[in-house]
């Protein structure tokens, strides 16, 4: 399968005090969770690099909290080719414009993750990718009643269009069960990956600490 047909994209933060997570700075700091937000972005990065690798697909950093500038510098200092803004809105229409803009560049499965995946494996990825062989759309669920990652092949981001990602009730615990009852109305039968935990307190961090030790 050729790059340009699988197109996996990680949605980071730019790791400045006052820019990373509410409930993370609440509990450590600000400072601290800068630091523990650019410790996660080099992991998920990491790990996104040799899914990408492994999966044959294109690698993109999409990036909130700076200009284009500044954007290139970073994304240049990580090694990536590939870069892009998150642009403005809420969630939902962030995933839907990096969809968008990953199947008009030819794409023909799109995966979409965050960067503050303790848990997150190359294997994960490669999974999602041939999940999409077969079918529509793939999650995986976190932990806290959301979900890790997302991902569509062509025909289901057809079916779906921003139906998927409207109306989420993001930030709660409802939001996994809410978008599989999108897809089951929009005719789409997800395949889900398995469960892990995102970064929202110092706790999270736990499981990676003792897989580095």
């Amino acid at each position: 399968m050729l790059l340009r047909q699988r197109q996996l994209v990680v949605l980071a933060r730019w790791p400045a005090p006052g820019r990373c997570k509410r409930r993370l700075a609440a509990g450590c700091g600000t400072l601290a969770a800068a630091g523990m937000q650019a410790a996660l972005n080099r992991h998920t990065l990491a790990s996104a690099r040799r899914g990408a690798q492994r999966a044959g697909a294109e690698l993109w950093l999409a990036a909130d909290g700076l200009g284009p500038r500044a954007l290139r510098r970073w994304a240049a200092a990580q090694g990536l080719v590939h870069f892009r803004g998150q642009g403005g809105g809420g969630l939902g229409c962030r995933l839907q414009r990096q969809l968008r803009c990953a199947f008009a560049r030819g794409a023909q499965q799109v995966v979409l993750i965050g960067s503050d995946l303790p848990q997150l494996e190359p294997q994960d990825l490669e999974r999602a990718f041939a999940a999409l062989e077969q079918r529509g759309l793939v999650l995986g669920p976190a932990a806290d009643g959301g979900y890790w990652l997302i991902g569509l092949n062509r025909a289901g981001f057809q079916r779906a269009g921003a139906r998927l990602t409207a109306g989420v009730p993001w930030g709660s615990a409802a939001v996994l069960a809410h978008t599989l009852q999108q897809a089951t109305a929009l005719g789409l039968e997800p395949l889900l990956l398995r469960r892990q935990g995102d970064l929202d307190h110092r706790a999270d961090l736990a499981p990676w600490r003792g897989r580095r030790r």
